[in-house]
């Protein structure tokens, strides 16, 4: 299995000769893998994880192209029919050869009166967890863990107690596309810190970055 950094929040996952996008939104540089993905999961509908244009763009140049999201993604992509599928916490899916179990239900709170939006995690062949915008712990364990970095309803001690919660055996920093050159120096600092303490490798992926997993 193959995980590839396409920018902010968006990352593919590849397996032999197929492959899934996870969350091409706004700020990633997601247009090359859309052209050849499998299929497309996202986990719910903020810009920088959902960019409905670019989305609809690469369905209408490729028809067998599909998408599995939360229910206001659906809703928003609901004249695509069954291209289109919700799922939600407790399901599992099997997505063009991958086996896709579903974690989560709530964004992480952004506002102190307002309730929060829906949020789909997704877990692949039980190796790689997103889990987009909030601190999902699975029921099962997750070896390769894709660690939300930065973000505005997000600080520094969640990314440590997060990290503690899961102990995967490898993370990889996304959601960093908010962050200046010095923003991301701090950020790979405490990710560092947060694997160091676990005798495991965390680190960031550039943009555009492959890496190989030794699946089980």
């Amino acid at each position: 299995m193959r995980l590839t950094k396409l920018g902010h929040a968006c990352v593919q996952i590849g397996k032999d000769d197929r492959s899934l996008v996870i969350d091409p939104g706004s700020f990633s540089e997601a247009s090359g893998a859309l052209a050849t993905a499998d299929a497309v999961l996202i986990t719910h509908e903020h810009f920088d994880h959902f960019d409905a244009d670019a989305l609809r763009a690469a369905m209408a140049q490729r028809p067998a192209l599909e998408v599995w999201t939360s229910r206001v993604v659906a809703e928003n992509l609901a004249d695509l029919g069954g291209r289109v599928h919700q799922v939600g916490h407790g399901d599992a899916v099997t997505i063009a050869g991958f086996d896709v179990h579903v974690y989560g239900e709530d964004h992480e709170l952004m506002h102190p009166d307002l309730p929060p939006i829906p949020n789909t995690g997704f877990l692949i062949d039980g190796e790689v967890f997103h889990p987009g915008d909030a601190l999902t712990v699975p029921s099962e364990p997750v070896p390769t863990l894709c660690l939300p970095g930065n973000a505005p309803w997000m600080r520094a001690i969640d990314l440590f107690n997060y990290a503690r919660e899961i102990r995967p055996e490898r993370a990889f920093a996304i959601h960093d596309g908010l962050l200046n050159d010095v923003g991301l120096m701090v950020m790979e600092r405490h990710l560092a810190s947060a694997g160091e303490e676990q005798g495991k490798e965390f680190r960031r992926l550039a943009p555009g970055t492959s890496v190989d997993l030794a699946t089980k």
